[in-house]
């Protein structure tokens, strides 16, 4: 029997591990807009201890050995003809590329503040813009976090915990930040960073400048439109949550009123066989939690029972999200479960056994050493 032959529209963290999993039993192309994996994940660790974070977050594809059967595109994706099963795309010096499909992953993600854009860019670009963000910061003397959602939490606490004696504050427009977890997580947390000694600030719902996407690092005044008086420092973040599909290569009827791409429990697009969609772009639940809960396992058996006519699984969305909120520390990563009680692994295993093992080798499959950025 010939091999499927599967297109991956979108290399970022789903997308990689669905790829990593079909390897072996299909004929795989992946094409991103960039050349390596660039993640979405750890904004706090990214912006504070940029080698540290690059070391696993910011992989060139060739890097991890399970993509060696991998064919990689770096072009950004126009559109897709569904009748004749074929996905375009262009380079970044103008040419168009076609691939053909037996099976189709949309995992394209979103775009949503100043790290996750979908621009072409080269590694120099890509190490240049994470340099630069890590200076800026680095710079300045005071900071303010605009955002309630876990990459603000991990913006601030990381900040303030890698410059000792900056001002740092967090203004959030609710009660409290983190409201997709459980009221636990947030109870932990809010000791820790008042021990950090950031600035708390419930209530504030930021006024964002007209023209103004929150995808660059500012110094303006900051207004609320909750009526407190402005707020100014000399690097502002903003983290609000505007998260934008990217899905504007792709017909209307496959998305939702939000743009995000409509998928049944097993993870398919309704009315298309052999198109499937995962990660923060698939409208599986609120949350869009298969970017989180390794829903690529779920993904690659549906794709290889389909077309043999087996039984395919359903993706089983938590009601909360969990995890780790503000990354690896000194003193290890402490994860949240489900019903928000903390559990630290310390620093120890983190280093020798966490992330060699088991996420290097048990989750990727194997990753060669990562060129350090700098």
């Amino acid at each position: 029997m010939t091999r499927p032959r599967v297109v991956i529209a979108g290399l970022g963290d789903s997308g990689l591990l669905t790829a990593i999993r079909l390897a072996r039993v299909a004929d795989v192309v992946g094409i991103s807009v960039k050349p390596a994996l660039v993640s979405g994940q750890e904004l706090g660790v990214r912006l504070t201890r940029p080698a540290d974070w690059a070391r696993d977050y910011l992989v060139p594809f060739d890097r991890y050995r399970a993509l060696d059967r991998v064919r990689t595109v770096q072009a950004r994706l126009t559109r897709v003809d569904l009748a004749a099963r074929v996905v375009y795309a262009q380079c970044a010096d103008g040419t168009e590329v076609s691939e053909p499909y037996d099976a189709l992953v949309i995992s394209t993600g979103v775009s949503n503040g100043f790290w996750r854009r979908t621009a072409l860019q080269s590694p120099v670009q890509i190490r240049a813009e994470i340099t630069a963000d890590h200076k800026r910061l680095a710079a300045a003397s005071s900071v303010i976090v605009v955002g309630g959602g876990a990459a603000a939490v991990s913006a601030a606490a990381n900040i303030a915990a890698r410059w000792i004696g900056k001002r740092v504050d967090l203004y959030f427009p609710h009660d409290r930040p983190l409201l997709e977890h459980h009221p636990r997580t947030w109870e932990h947390l809010r000791r820790r960073l008042i021990r950090l000694g950031i600035g708390l600030h419930p209530g504030h719902r930021a006024v964002v400048p007209d023209g103004f996407g929150c995808d660059a690092i500012t110094d303006e005044p900051v207004q609320w439109s909750t009526g407190q008086p402005p707020a100014q420092a000399d690097a502002i973040l903003w983290a609000i949550g505007r998260a934008r599909p990217n899905t504007d290569w792709l017909p209307a009827d496959l998305l939702d009123e939000d743009g995000f791409v409509k998928v049944t429990p097993e993870l398919r697009v309704p009315g298309y066989r052999g198109v499937f969609a995962i990660g923060d772009v698939a409208a599986t639940d609120p949350l869009r939690s298969s970017a989180r809960n390794r829903a690529d396992m779920v993904l690659a058996h549906n794709i290889r029972a389909e077309p043999a006519g087996r039984p395919l699984r359903s993706y089983k969305p938590p009601r909360r999200r969990w995890g780790s909120v503000i990354g690896i520390q000194s003193d290890g990563v402490e994860v949240f479960a489900p019903n928000g009680r903390p559990f630290r692994v310390p620093a120890w295993p983190v280093e020798r056994v966490l992330m060699p093992w088991i996420v290097r080798r048990g989750i990727y499959r194997g990753i060669r050493r990562n060129q350090p950025l700098g």
